[in-house]
C-alpha cells in the first residue's frame, strides 16, 4: 500500500503532456464471453508500457466503478499515444481488433476514451494527506508552496 505523505503536494510538469483516459462499460453480465476478454486486454498493454517508459508512457491510474473499470493515463505526448495505438507490435492494436471481431456493435459491451493535450500553466492539481496519485505519481510530486501554494497560482493566473 502506498505510504500516505502528510501536508499539501501537487505535481510538477513543466512540459506539454497528454491525458487519456479510458474505460469499458459492462452492458450485459451475462455476457462473460464478451467484456471479460475487454477487461483483460488492458494488462498485457499496461506491461507493455511500464516496461518501456522510451514509448512515452508516464503512468497511470486504475479506478473500478458499477459497470466496469477505467484508466487515467499520462503520456509525453498525444503523437506518443497515437503511435502506441497504431502500432501493430504493440499490444493496443491486436487487442482492439479482437474487440471488434467478437463484439463489434452489438451491445454487450462499450469501451469509451477521452485524450487531452496539455499544456504547461493550463493545469493544477491538490493532494492532501493522500500517497502520490495521478499526475504527481506520474511525474513529479513537490510540496504545494510558494508558486505552486494555489490554484490559481497553480494555473499561472497570478
Amino acid at each position: 500500500m502506498a505510504k500516505v505523505m502528510n501536508g499539501r503536494f501537487t505535481a510538477n510538469m513543466d512540459e506539454p503532456f497528454a491525458v487519456f483516459m479510458i474505460g469499458m462499460r459492462i452492458n450485459n453480465f451475462l455476457a462473460v464471453g464478451k467484456w471479460l476478454p475487454t477487461v483483460r486486454a488492458m494488462g498485457p498493454m499496461l506491461r507493455e508500457l511500464y516496461k518501456h517508459p522510451e514509448k512515452g508512457f508516464l503512468g497511470a491510474d486504475f479506478f473500478l466503478h458499477l459497470r466496469g473499470p477505467m484508466l487515467v493515463q499520462y503520456w509525453h505526448s498525444f503523437e506518443d499515444l497515437e503511435r502506441f495505438a497504431k502500432n501493430p507490435d504493440d499490444p493496443h492494436l491486436p487487442a482492439w481488433r479482437r474487440f471488434n471481431q467478437k463484439v463489434g456493435s452489438d451491445g454487450s459491451v462499450g469501451v469509451w476514451h477521452e485524450t487531452y493535450t496539455i499544456k504547461p500553466g493550463t493545469f493544477e492539481a491538490i493532494y492532501v494527506n493522500m500517497p502520490p496519485l495521478g499526475l504527481a505519481k506520474a511525474t513529479e510530486h513537490v510540496p504545494a508552496v510558494g508558486r505552486q501554494k494555489t490554484a490559481r497560482k497553480r494555473l499561472m493566473r497570478e
